[in-house]
């Protein structure tokens, strides 16, 4: 019995997997040990995933978002050992679990367009190199909180066209201090942000939008993809929500740059699955 685990900034998907290859799933909300207290995540075990978990496994592989750190893997470690003593468990980097899913066991060059945005060159089996995301006060290009952060600022400086500038105004009623206080006071700024994307894609047809969508990208495959070597001869994957609803202009950007993109997943915990059913044997 394997429990597979995949948290990004805005849910957690569950994976439950027997020893006849039958799949259980469950969703809780997402988990960043470096903007969330890990009571919230023991809550979510204890509260809303063990009700839905009908026998406990045996190994346990944990991607989050957040886990890059030994400190941050022992503490989630931590939650888990409470309630599932003898399990097998393992706590890993969310990129990780984007370069298993999207590449199984072939090199290649694994990215994250979510709420953030990462990526990595993995060669088959470890990921090799990795340019840094930064997160999305430095960083996250391409990321939904990254196209939020551009909106909300020219929002707030009335560089919007003025039909868009009135929809956006009737969407989200805030005044100037409730968008600063979500961003600088709150916590979780990052899906916040993030939260603007659907708005961006619902406009998308609006010249403003689809522009904002290809510079984001642009200086997503400048700052990252492009970094690796012989990027021009791997396949490029790409999992997260921002990568799966902009694929048409992903496609077209990445074309334009001479890169091969190939697998383009909404979430890797599919890909996953089929990563871990070999341990069953």
């Amino acid at each position: 019995m394997i429990l597979i685990a995949d948290s990004g900034a805005s849910k957690t998907d569950w994976r439950l997997i027997d020893e006849t290859g039958k799949v259980e799933q469950a969703q809780t909300i997402g988990f960043n040990p470096y903007y969330q207290s890990i009571d919230q995540f023991e809550k979510e075990v204890s509260e809303v995933l063990l009700p839905q978990i009908k026998f406990a496994p045996e190994k346990i592989d944990d991607y989050g978002t957040g886990c890059s750190s030994d400190k941050n893997r022992k503490l989630i470690r931590n939650v888990f050992e409470k309630h599932f003593r003898d399990a097998h468990i393992e706590v890993w980097h969310d990129l990780l679990a984007a370069a298993r899913a999207l590449c199984g066991t072939e090199e290649g060059i694994a990215c994250i367009l979510g709420t953030g945005s990462n990526s990595c060159y993995y060669d088959g089996t470890t990921i090799v190199d990795n340019v840094t995301s930064l997160g999305y006060v430095l960083g996250d290009e391409g990321s939904g909180a990254y196209l939020g952060k551009r909106i909300v600022a020219d929002y707030l400086r009335k560089d919007l066209p003025e039909k868009l500038w009135d929809q956006f105004k009737q969407r989200f009623p805030y005044e100037r201090e409730e968008f600063l206080d979500r961003i600088y006071n709150q916590e979780m700024p990052s899906r916040f942000l993030g939260s603007f994307s659907h708005f961006i894609f619902q406009h998308l047809n609006e010249p403003y939008c689809h522009q904002l969508v290809r510079s984001s990208f642009e200086e997503f495959f400048e700052k990252n993809v492009m970094k690796y070597h012989r990027y021009e001869q791997l396949k490029v994957h790409f999992t997260g929500s921002v990568s799966f609803y902009f694929s048409n202009i992903l496609r077209q950007v990445a074309k334009e740059k001479n890169i091969s993109v190939q697998h383009i997943l909404e979430s890797p915990i599919a890909g996953l699955t089929l990563y871990h059913k070999k341990d069953l044997n």
